[in-house]
C-alpha cells in the first residue's frame, strides 16, 4: 500500500527546507512554483552550496510530520479492514451459544504537526525569480545556484538612492543634511557586507584561507592591495582613475563622519589629499556626489564579482 502525504505550505506560500550535509544543516524556505521549471531539478543549499536531489532536502519536521500522517492512514486502512470482518452469530434454541467479534474503538496514531520557522530575508532570485527566505542576508539561490550578494549590493545601493530623493524634498536643512550623510554611510556598508561575503565565498582559492575570510573593505586602496595579494585580481579593473580617487574620498569621507563627528582631521587629508575640504571644517557631502560614489561602487562590485568568478 502506498500513500501520498502533502507537505503544508506556511501562510505565505512558502515551504520549508533544510541542508542533508551534516556540517550545515541549514533552514531555509523556498515558494513552490516560483523560479525554474523541468523535471529532477538540483537544490541548492543557500549556506554552503551543497548541491543535491530536491528530495534530500526535506527538514526534520516534515519528515516526522509525513511518517505520523502515513501510519494513521495505515491505521485508518487496517481498522476498516478489520471493521469489514465483524460478524455476531445470535444463539439458536434453548442452550445455543451465540458468538460475535467487534472492534473495539482505540485511539487514532497521533499527527505530528509543525509550523515552518520566520525567517529574517526574503529574496526575489534576479537570475531566476525563485521566492526565497534565509537567515542572515547573503545566500545562493537554492534553484540557479547565483548567489544573491551582488543582488543584495544592488538592493542596499537603491534604497540610499531612495535616501537622496527623499532628501530632495525637505525644507528642514539638517534633516537633509543628515538623510544625504546616511546615504554615504549605507553606500560603504553595503559595499563592506557584499565584497566580504565575496572574499569569505572564495576564500579556498585564495593564498590565505584565514586573511580572506577575515578581509574588510573600508578603504579602497588598502582592499585593492590586499585582493591583489590573496586572489591576484585588479580591484580597480575597468574603473578610471578618477573615479577610483574620487570613490576612495567618499569612503574617506564616511569614515570622518563615523568617527569623527563629521569634522575633517589631519587623517583624512593626509589619506586623501583632498585640497576641497579644510582640517576643522565639516566634511562637505552633497547628493550628487552620492550619487555618483553609488554608481562606482555598484561598478565595483560588478567588477569583482566577475573577477572571483573567473578564478581556476
Amino acid at each position: 500500500m502506498k500513500v501520498a502525504v502533502t507537505i503544508p505550505k506556511d501562510s505565505n506560500g512558502f515551504m520549508g527546507r533544510e541542508c542533508p550535509e551534516v556540517a550545515c544543516e541549514g533552514y531555509f524556505k523556498l515558494k513552490p512554483g516560483t523560479g525554474l521549471t523541468g523535471e529532477n531539478l538540483p537544490c541548492h543549499c543557500p549556506y554552503c552550496g551543497y548541491t543535491g536531489p530536491t528530495d534530500r532536502f526535506w527538514t526534520k519536521e516534515q519528515i516526522k510530520y509525513a511518517q505520523s500522517v502515513a501510519f494513521r492512514k495505515f491505521s485508518d486502512a487496517f481498522t476498516r479492514e478489520l471493521k469489514s470482518l465483524e460478524f455476531e452469530h445470535k444463539p439458536k434454541g434453548g442452550f445455543g451459544i451465540g458468538v460475535s467479534m467487534k472492534l473495539k474503538p482505540g485511539t487514532p496514531p497521533p499527527i505530528r504537526h509543525y509550523r515552518e520557522k520566520a525567517l529574517e530575508t526574503h529574496v526575489t532570485c534576479g537570475q531566476c525569480t525563485l521566492e526565497y527566505a534565509v537567515y542572515g542576508v547573503f545566500a545562493y539561490c537554492p534553484d540557479c545556484g547565483v548567489h544573491n550578494s551582488l543582488q543584495m549590493l544592488q538592493q542596499n545601493l537603491d534604497l540610499a538612492r531612495r535616501q537622496l530623493t527623499l532628501a530632495e524634498s525637505q525644507t528642514d536643512s539638517d534633516f537633509k543634511r543628515y538623510l544625504i550623510e546616511n546615504a554615504l554611510e549605507d553606500c560603504v556598508s553595503a559595499f563592506d557586507g557584499f565584497a566580504r561575503e565575496r572574499a569569505r565565498s572564495f576564500a579556498s582559492k585564495s593564498t590565505d584561507t584565514v586573511g580572506a575570510e577575515s578581509m574588510r573593505f573600508q578603504n579602497l586602496p588598502r582592499s585593492a592591495s590586499r585582493m591583489k595579494v590573496l586572489f591576484g585580481i585588479d580591484l580597480q579593473q575597468g574603473i578610471a582613475s578618477d573615479d577610483w580617487t574620487f570613490a576612495h574620498n567618499c569612503f574617506m569621507r564616511r569614515h570622518v563622519l563615523a568617527h569623527a563627528s563629521g569634522v575633517i582631521d589631519q587623517d583624512y587629508l593626509d589619506e586623501t589629499k583632498d585640497a576641497s575640504n579644510l582640517r576643522g571644517r565639516r566634511v562637505a557631502v552633497s547628493a550628487p556626489d552620492v550619487q555618483r560614489f553609488a554608481a562606482i561602487v555598484e561598478r565595483i562590485g560588478s567588477g569583482l564579482v566577475a573577477s572571483l568568478g573567473s578564478l581556476p
